[in-house]
């Protein structure tokens, strides 16, 4: 059993620029190191703080906590209402050391918010994951741990915002034009991100029935909320519901080649009775020619 009273976290499009930024300036392409930082006021603006972990042993780990309270203290001299709400790191999953990190935080924040920026997304959909650090109780009661708790989260921008993201945007992606290669990739994406997700929940449950992972009884209720919106392919109705269905829509298109071919036949009888005529039009007017020709050289005789 688990709660929190936060039931969802927005991050701005600022956040994700920023937190890409701090990425790209701080690590290299080729690395897998992460970052972290602190974040302000509906995860409306963030800052980066230096950080470094060990590769090889990940809970051996530096956070500069003299340049949290420099920063903390220069941001209430901007803005008297924003305060410290959370921190994040580049991700792409939780790490061992993520609930150390999270309970140093608890030094400026009583109950941080821990937002994972994926800056490298293999998939479609939003790339930030929320978390909040709760006290797990088992059904039995034996013993209590610490764990994170997820958050749904979302991207929400104002109006300023929104410009700006537009305009950074302008030379890479012209939404006005759209393409059949574009909307295929569109699709792909989205398929691809759907896999994902699939694999997702299918690794989740086999680790369940293996005893890897104990049983989210939420979890699986949404699981199954699901799985009983899909159809029932082995009931015969359904099937054949689906299958004059797909006639119908086949039908269209068939109907729809038919009426093609019988235009693309008429235009190519039409523009052959044109040139038809042409061609006699212009043959008459050369006998005719040929014709007077001869009366002239008759009459000269």
């Amino acid at each position: 059993m688990v709660a929190t009273l936060t039931d969802q976290v927005f991050v701005h499009p600022l956040v994700l620029l920023s937190v890409t930024d701090h990425h790209a300036r701080s690590v290299s392409r080729t690395s897998n190191k992460r970052v972290d930082n602190g974040k302000t006021v509906n995860v409306a603006n963030s800052f980066g703080i230096p950080f470094e972990e060990d590769e090889k042993d990940p809970k051996t780990w530096f956070l500069d906590h003299n340049y949290i309270e420099g920063m903390y203290d220069m941001f209430k001299k901007v803005n008297a209402r924003e305060r410290m709400i959370g921190w994040y790191h580049s991700g792409p999953k939780l790490r061992a050391s993520d609930m150390e990190i999270n309970e140093l935080f608890k030094r400026f924040i009583p109950r941080p918010v821990m937002v994972i920026v994926d800056v490298r997304p293999q998939t479609v959909g939003i790339p930030t994951d929320a978390y909040f650090a709760v006290e797990e109780i088992k059904d039995d009661g034996t013993e209590t741990r610490k764990t994170f708790f997820h958050v749904p989260s979302a991207i929400e921008a104002e109006e300023a915002e929104e410009i700006g993201v537009e305009h950074l945007l302008r030379d890479i992606k012209d939404s006005t034009t759209t393409t059949l290669a574009t909307r295929v990739e569109e699709q792909l994406s989205s398929l691809r991100g759907l896999q994902a997700r699939l694999t997702d929940i299918q690794k989740y449950l086999v680790d369940i029935s293996t005893g890897k992972m104990p049983v989210n009884h939420q979890i699986v209720y949404h699981l199954q909320d699901a799985l009983n919106l899909l159809p029932d392919l082995s009931d015969a109705a359904t099937t054949q519901s689906f299958v004059t269905s797909t006639n119908d829509e086949l039908l269209v298109v068939y109907l729809s080649s038919l009426l093609r071919a019988v235009i693309a036949l008429h235009a190519l009888v039409d523009n052959k009775s044109t040139i038809g005529r042409v061609e006699f039009e212009e043959s008459g007017a050369e006998e005719k020619k040929v014709m007077k020709g001869d009366t002239k050289g008759s009459k000269a005789s």
